[in-house]
């Protein structure tokens, strides 16, 4: 995927969030950085608090902080939904924290070209 400039960040994130691959997660940062806004990892947060209503779907359950913590959990329809979509994934998550970030992490800007 290419960014573009002409496109509202929060689809350009959508974009790029839906080309995580199953079993793989992403940080709002890495994704920020991606897109050439290193410093709106908070904005790509915020995306991912509102992708729940669009369409085609968004796997926000792939989205974590720098430190593989589910931080946005609340933002899914109940406290366990987050953690158990990653765990079908075959992401192994612990008190709300990825515990094989190193394998599973998927950095954008390594996987796409620009």
């Amino acid at each position: 995927m290419t960014p573009n400039p002409t496109t509202d960040f929060f689809e350009q994130v959508f974009q790029v969030v839906r080309l995580i691959p199953v079993g793989r997660i992403s940080t709002y940062g890495a994704i920020a950085r991606y897109l050439g806004s290193a410093q709106s990892a908070r904005m790509v947060g915020w995306a991912m608090n509102v992708s729940h209503w669009v369409s085609p779907p968004v796997p926000a359950h792939r989205v974590l902080n720098r430190m593989g913590r589910l931080t946005g959990k609340m933002h899914f329809e109940g406290p366990d939904a987050m953690q158990s979509r990653l765990e079908a994934e075959g992401v192994l998550v612990v008190d709300d924290q990825v515990q094989n970030m190193k394998c599973v992490f998927w950095d954008p800007s390594l996987e796409l070209t620009l």
